[in-house]
């Protein structure tokens, strides 16, 4: 919510409406994908690193072909991450005209109306469990074996 009232202001890609809400969506999930990027690339094993060097490989030939395939389980599991909880932010986006699924609940709460606000928490949790379904079974047939 904080950056959603940051952005208010801010000329361009600020203001009320869908954009501040993507742009912040972004910003959002870049933590989790960069974080997971990294710990994947660190974690491949250094012995590994080295035949691959030994092999003749350059560096980008090794980022490509031995390191990236390697860490691919991480990173996915990054991109859950941030997809499930740009989903539920998603949500919250509705305070600044974003529109979606938090329109309901928004409005259900100002007019304590459990049914309302069902109306929209119920498909934005079934949506984020079908995301994270559907990238976990992605995951899973692109895992190195």
């Amino acid at each position: 919510m904080a950056l959603f009232g940051l952005l208010i202001p801010v000329p361009i890609i600020g203001g009320i409406g869908a954009v501040p809400a993507i742009v912040a969506l972004t910003v959002y999930s870049l933590l989790p994908i960069i974080r997971n990027t990294y710990t994947g690339i660190t974690g491949v094993d250094p012995a590994i690193r080295e035949a691959g060097r030994g092999m003749g490989m350059t560096d980008r030939q090794l980022l490509l072909q031995v390191e990236i395939p390697l860490a691919l389980g991480v990173i996915l599991a990054g991109v859950r991450v941030a997809t499930v909880i740009a989903i539920g932010i998603a949500t919250i986006a509705a305070a600044i005209g974003a529109g979606g699924l938090g329109v309901f609940i928004f409005r259900g709460i100002s007019v304590v109306n459990n049914q309302l606000i069902l109306a929209g928490a119920v498909p934005a949790a079934a949506i984020a469990l079908l995301a994270d379904f559907v990238i976990g079974w992605i995951e899973n047939k692109l895992k190195v074996k």
